[in-house]
């Protein structure tokens, strides 16, 4: 097991810039802590609060659960995509935060006929960031694929014939839409985690319960509200 970081006293979250930040902020507040800068304009990657004894660390979001379970971060905010792809040692995921709520899905180019592709058995290119999830997913449903690891613009690779197929995160659909391509198939729905490095929660529980209680309440309220 990692250990935290080393001053017992301080705690240091890891978030990436972007949604998973933006829906953290009201997380943050329900345990009063404030972050007093704004990473879209600061170029500083490690950010005061109003708390003296918590900081932030800006990240890549596929680097979060890294930072947390090597003990360089106490906590963080990961998608569930991410985690997926990193593995869940080390890390405690105390509360499904039900931010940053997208879906995993398989897109096509429009004109092509992924059901049929499938009946008939064709070996499909997939490019994708999201290896182990593709692969897991295609493998349940007994489809041969050749998967293509992109760290980006993976609309791109079905409009040069660099694949068949894509699998990656969508909201809205409108860069699926703008690129004519069109979702054929929702894996799973996704949403973020708090995530806590396991031997930072039992020498800082002190200092972190609080915080996870008043996420978890917090998130749970948003949810009411929701049902609402």
């Amino acid at each position: 097991m990692t250990k935290p970081t080393q001053d017992s006293s301080q705690l240091i979250l890891a978030l990436s810039k972007g949604r998973i930040f933006e829906d953290t902020l009201p997380l943050l507040a329900a345990a009063g802590i404030e972050v007093l800068e704004n990473p879209e304009t600061s170029r500083k990657l490690i950010l005061a609060t109003n708390d003296p004894g918590i900081r932030v660390l800006i990240v890549r979001a596929s680097d979060v659960p890294t930072y947390v379970q090597h003990g360089a971060a106490d906590f963080g905010v990961a998608g569930k995509d991410v985690l997926l792809e990193h593995g869940g040692e080390g890390l405690y995921q105390p509360v499904d935060l039900r931010i940053a709520c997208c879906r995993m899905s398989v897109a096509v180019n429009a004109g092509f006929d992924y059901e049929n592709a499938v009946r008939q058995g064709a070996r499909l290119r997939v490019a994708t960031k999201f290896v182990n999830t593709a692969r897991e997913h295609f493998a349940k449903k007994g489809v041969h694929v050749d998967l293509i690891k992109l760290y980006g613009s993976m609309e791109l690779a079905p409009l040069v014939g660099l694949s068949d197929a894509i699998v990656d995160v969508v909201s809205t659909g409108g860069t699926l839409r703008a690129n004519n391509l069109v979702e054929v198939e929702k894996i799973m729905d996704i949403s973020s985690r708090l995530v806590v490095n396991q031997a930072a929660l039992k020498l800082k529980r002190e200092r972190l319960q609080p915080i996870i209680e008043a996420f978890e309440r917090a998130a749970a309220a948003d949810r009411s509200k929701q049902r609402g």
